[in-house]
């Protein structure tokens, strides 16, 4: 199995909440609530562990809120590369309908100050190399610059790791500069950053075609219950998952990332990769949490994806 790092820099304490209906200006009765160490390099962190990586987790933490976070990276028996600052890791509130519907309330980060960009940086300059690949996943805490986080996927990829990246708004845009390894946006987010509309599929293989060019070599497309598009080099396939209950969504497209990677680096089958990554997100909205926990409803859930070879990206 492979050395993967996974980076999150605005992690959070996440705080999920089961409702019937969500009444707003009203009392709301939980049903049930589960407090999670969270973030979404941590989320694809435990399910690279459960596919059987050795992880590295790093980032920025509050000092003033750390032991749900150093319990989550005992427990987990990852290597911990994160620099701790002042203040509070923030908390996020997830409330989830019946439904599936979910309202995020996102709190902000601590406010990260340039010396703790620099032992950032010092840190990965002594751990990364050696590892096989990098995800960087999630949005950029206060102090944090679009510009640094390019600069910091440069850096990695100067150290020979292949880089993932999956994050929205400003920060993929400038992600996106650095040509990163693979990409995964959902459609809202890659249509922001182009500023195109990519729902269709003829659109998505536009958008992909332009992202190829630069130099990224996987183009990863979610588009929740309608499925996931994988493009690259002479190469477009589509899954599409089987319906299941949904108890949450939180967390599905981190699920996704850690098993495009599992795959990508274990050097599996297209169509087993995909195949595998959309089970394992579509077992990940069935559940409240991370990682991979029934194994036998993951293959299942493995049978049920339907896969399709689509276009190519024009221009490649």
């Amino acid at each position: 199995m492979a050395k993967i790092l996974t980076l999150t820099l605005n992690p959070a304490l996440d705080l999920t909440v089961s409702l019937d209906t969500l009444r707003p200006g009203a009392v709301n009765r939980s049903l049930a609530q589960h407090s999670h160490a969270a973030g979404k390099g941590l989320n694809v962190a435990q399910v690279l562990a459960d596919l059987g990586h050795s992880v590295t987790v790093g980032g920025f933490l509050g000092q003033d809120n750390l032991q749900p976070f150093e319990a989550l990276i005992a427990a987990r028996g990852f290597t911990d590369c994160f620099v701790r600052v002042a203040g509070e890791t923030r908390s996020n509130i997830k409330v989830v309908e019946a439904d599936g519907r979910v309202t995020d309330i996102n709190g902000l980060g601590p406010q990260v100050d340039e010396a703790a960009c620099a032992a950032l940086l010092e840190r990965l300059a002594q751990i990364a190399p050696g590892h096989d690949a990098v995800v960087v996943a999630g949005s950029l805490p206060r102090g944090v610059s679009p510009q640094w986080l390019r600069q910091l996927l440069e850096r990695l990829k100067a150290m020979g790791l292949k880089v993932a990246l999956d994050s929205s708004g400003d920060a993929l845009r400038a992600g996106l500069q650095a040509a990163p390894w693979l990409v995964k946006p959902n459609t809202e987010e890659l249509g922001e950053v182009l500023g195109m509309a990519v729902e269709a599929p003829a659109q998505q293989r536009t958008a992909a075609a332009q992202l190829l060019s630069t130099g990224i070599a996987h183009v990863v497309v979610s588009q929740g219950e309608h499925g996931v598009s994988w493009f690259a080099a002479g190469q477009a396939l589509h899954a599409q998952p089987p319906s299941v209950r949904i108890a949450s969504t939180v967390g599905a497209g981190d699920s996704l990332v850690a098993g495009m990677v599992h795959g990508l680096l274990q050097g599996e089958a297209p169509h087993a990769t995909l195949r595998r990554a959309t089970a394992i997100a579509a077992q990940a909205v069935t559940q409240v949490g991370f990682g991979i926990c029934d194994r036998e409803q993951l293959a299942r859930l493995e049978a049920g994806v339907q896969l399709t070879e689509q276009q190519e990206p024009e221009g490649r």
